[in-house]
């Protein structure tokens, strides 16, 4: 599809239409009309096939080139140049769909020897970091316990957040634990006398993580509530159960968590995930142990734990802005 963007005042009212841009010249018009008949595309969809022709016409026209006559080295300015202006790699790489459509007809209709754009790429885009909470947030939040819940629900909640955060497990490490263990094959458990959870991870890999000494207490109080609702043939083997008694699922981890997060006063959103780069970041900030996080998160490639170097760098920088006296930007207030 061609590139979202800020259409014309004369763009075409849906259900008409798109009339010919008068910039357009008569190759570009020919396109527009053949992909709106044959291809029947949207009047929204065809101004941002006209959008996409007239900013590659202007290009085109500011170096002094005919349209068909543009080469690759020229579109790769194009792509610099929209990349320097603060295009988004995802933005630029619609906008080239555009234009590889225009040369792709161009050259069935014998227009142009080759598609000029088939080998131009966008620039790739950043992989955004993780959203991980900070120190204290995450001390806040692990640490908030609710006065108008039911105390089961509360002890649950409590020692679900324990445990994601003290341990960085993934929710579907969580809502796998049972009770006792069982079936290695099937399930993860909490071995409280050892500090350890036993978890199945992605890719059916076992993988044994400590747990620290406030997980191990609140989950210590959830085992006490755990089987108080139910009736005493109840023999549910999961850890962690909802209000009927059936192994909670990974929604209702997420809901828990956002709501807990809303009821402790943090600002961000909470989830498991972000409980999972919180306890990532913040070992590797206190550790600077890169192996030993990949380990624990039990990522197969260290690659993909590198990521919270960026989140370790970023911390770093930011006491660094706060502490040195020489650091302080002149624009910083």
């Amino acid at each position: 599809m061609a590139a979202t963007g800020k259409l014309s005042s004369g763009r075409p009212r849906a259900g008409q239409p798109a009339m010919p841009h008068p910039e357009l010249d008569a190759v570009a018009q020919q396109y527009l009309e053949y992909v709106r008949v044959e291809k029947r595309l949207s009047a929204r969809t065809l101004a941002l096939y006209r959008l996409d022709l007239e900013r590659l016409s202007t290009q085109a026209a500011a170096i002094q080139q005919p349209l068909l006559q543009l080469q690759p080295p020229q579109l790769r300015r194009f792509v610099a140049q929209m990349h320097s202006q603060g295009r988004s790699g995802r933005g630029i790489a619609l906008i080239l769909s555009g234009w590889r459509g225009f040369f792709h007809w161009a050259a069935v209709q014998g227009l142009v020897p080759h598609n000029p754009v088939q080998g131009v790429r966008a620039p790739k885009q950043g992989k955004p970091l993780p959203k991980a909470l900070g120190v204290d947030d995450a001390v806040q939040l692990a640490s908030y316990r609710s006065t108008e819940a039911d105390p089961w629900t509360e002890a649950r909640d409590a020692a679900m957040t324990e445990l994601l955060y003290s341990s960085g497990l993934r929710v579907g490490e969580l809502v796998g634990l049972n009770l006792q263990p069982g079936d290695a094959a099937e399930s993860g458990w909490i071995d409280a006398e050892a500090g350890e959870a036993h978890v199945l991870g992605k890719g059916q890999k076992r993988r044994t993580v400590p747990v620290g000494a406030a997980a191990l207490a609140a989950l210590a109080r959830w085992r006490q509530l755990r089987a108080q609702p139910f009736a005493p043939a109840w023999n549910e083997a999961a850890l962690f159960v909802g209000v009927r008694g059936a192994r909670i699922s990974a929604q209702s981890v997420w809901a828990r968590l956002r709501q807990r997060g809303q009821q402790a006063g943090l600002a961000q959103s909470v989830h498991p995930h972000v409980l999972r780069h919180s306890f990532a970041s913040h070992v590797l900030q206190s550790s600077g142990d890169l192996r030993a996080v990949q380990e624990l998160l039990g990522h197969a490639n260290i690659a993909t734990t590198q990521i919270y170097t960026r989140l370790d760098f970023q911390h770093l920088a930011q006491a660094y802005e706060l502490a040195h006296p020489r650091a302080k930007r002149k624009d910083t207030p």
